[in-house]
This record gives C-alpha cells, sequence and structure tokens, in this order.
C-alpha cells in the first residue's frame, strides 16, 4: 500500500510539472490577473419589490440578463406563481412583508400587515404566516413600515422568527430612525441595507440618474444594493436596467449577485459587511 500510494504523488508531482512546462506563454499571468479581478470585481444587487400582484413589469424584470433578488408580496393573486417562476430561473425569492408607514392608510398595505397595534402573538403569527405563503423564500424585506422599522419591541418578533426560519433581513430603509442595525446584531439575523432606491419618481430620466448614483457609490464600496418596484414604474425601471447591465458588465470590475451572495453566512464569508 505505501509503494501504491508512493507512486501515485510521484505521478502527481510528474503531472503538475509537465503542465507548467507545457503551458503556454502568458497563461500562468493571465489566470492569475482574471482571479485578482473576479476578486476586486464591485458586487451590485439589484431588489425588485412588489411581485405578487401581476404588475407592470412582472415579464419585463425576469427577462433581465443578470440574477437578481424577486421581494414578493404574499396572499397576493401572483404570489405562488411568481415565487415558483423566480426560483426556476435562478434568482433568489424574499418575502416583501407588509409594514404600517408613518403616513398612508392601512388598506394600501395589502392582507398580513404588519402593524402598530398588534399583539406580540398576532405579529409572530402573521410573519410566520407571510415565510410560509411565499415559496422558496430565503430572506425578507419591508414593503412601505416606516412606522413598523422604527419600533423595537415588534422588529424583535420580526426578526426572531427570521432567525428561526434561517432567513435574512434586508432593511429598505424607508426612515433613518430604523432600529433593524441594532436588532439583528443583538439577536444574530444576517442583515442587509438598501443604498439607492431607483424608481421613487416615475420616469426613465429620473432611474437613470439614480443608477449613475448607484455606479458612484461602487467607486468607494465594495458592494451596493439597489431597490426597484414592478407595478407604475415597472416598465420603466426594467428598460433602465436591461440598458445599463451590458456597460456594467463590459470591463468585469461590477459583477453583479443577489442578496444571498452577500450575506456572510449564506456565501461563507466570515466577515461583516461594512456599513452602506
Amino acid at each position: 500500500m505505501y509503494d501504491v500510494n508512493k507512486r501515485k504523488r510521484a505521478a502527481a508531482v510528474i503531472w503538475i510539472i509537465a503542465l507548467v512546462l507545457f503551458m503556454p506563454a502568458g497563461a500562468g499571468q493571465a489566470m492569475a490577473a482574471e482571479e485578482e479581478q473576479a476578486k476586486s470585481a464591485r458586487q451590485f444587487a439589484i431588489v425588485i419589490d412588489d411581485f405578487g400582484n401581476g404588475m407592470n413589469g412582472t415579464e419585463e424584470m425576469l427577462q433581465l440578463p443578470v440574477k437578481f433578488t424577486v421581494a414578493i408580496m404574499p396572499f397576493m393573486p401572483t404570489t405562488k406563481k411568481d415565487a415558483e417562476e423566480a426560483h426556476r430561473l435562478g434568482h433568489d425569492v424574499i418575502v416583501h412583508m407588509p409594514m404600517e408607514p408613518n403616513k398612508g392608510q392601512k388598506n394600501w398595505l395589502g392582507p398580513g400587515a404588519i402593524t402598530a397595534d398588534l399583539s406580540d402573538a398576532e405579529i409572530k403569527k402573521r410573519v410566520e404566516d407571510a415565510i410560509d405563503n411565499v415559496p422558496y423564500a430565503v430572506g425578507m424585506n419591508n414593503h412601505m413600515g416606516s412606522k413598523i422599522t422604527a419600533d423595537e419591541r415588534i422588529m424583535r418578533i420580526v426578526l426572531s422568527v427570521c432567525k428561526e426560519r434561517g432567513l435574512f433581513f434586508l432593511d429598505s430603509r424607508t426612515t433613518f430612525k430604523t432600529v433593524v442595525p441594532k436588532v439583528t446584531e443583538e439577536l444574530g439575523v444576517p442583515a442587509l441595507a438598501n443604498n439607492v432606491f431607483l424608481d421613487d419618481v416615475y420616469t426613465e430620466q429620473h432611474v437613470s440618474k439614480q443608477m449613475t448614483i448607484a455606479k458612484k457609490h461602487l467607486e468607494s464600496h465594495a458592494t451596493c444594493i439597489v431597490i426597484g418596484h414592478v407595478g407604475p414604474p415597472g416598465k420603466k425601471t426594467a428598460a433602465v436596467l436591461k440598458a445599463s447591465i451590458p456597460g456594467m458588465q463590459s470591463d468585469g470590475l461590477v459583477q453583479f449577485v443577489k442578496l444571498s451572495d452577500l450575506v456572510p453566512s449564506l456565501s461563507g464569508d466570515p466577515f461583516i459587511l461594512p456599513n452602506p
């Protein structure tokens, strides 16, 4: 047995030497350069909210030539259909959890929303039901929610359920008073934060301007997370993204990723992501 293993090791050494000797000139340097470029590539994560209701731009978004993250509202007419199609195409699926805002009517939120008047038990049940209603969900973000994401009692319950279910949480950052960073750190829930809203104004000109801001963000940050929407701006946002992607990919310095690629516990990266 010892002689056999010794011969195998000798054969392996000879194979490696031959590989190095007969490798085309410059191939080793090219491989090293490609690896270095991949390591230095900035990571750009697109999140598209409001799937689940057959909204404008749904098909156009799903046809984008890169992997992205599909945020789907629970208990809606196309919730399951959109989740299954997004998963089939290799995109991330997350729960777009309706949460009460500081301003606006509760009936804008849709079914199963988290509101400030709910008991602890009802909040927990609604979050669990929402996760169960969105197939293939690996994370969650807030739909509206400027009132709720600033409420430590409620977010502690929401995030505890995320932890129990193995979901990360994306803070859409609809309020600067958000308690999500504090509570996720305390509970040990993987968390990410939105950097740029693409379509808070429903024009292609505005979406293009926001994409320029996102690209500028990448000049000084390793990652950028942007949020767009299906619905009123859906087709416009999809058109700008479709036009922007090839140019961003051309020099190899921007890598389009899903949110799960950015979450330390899912990507294998032991380091905490920097603050946006």
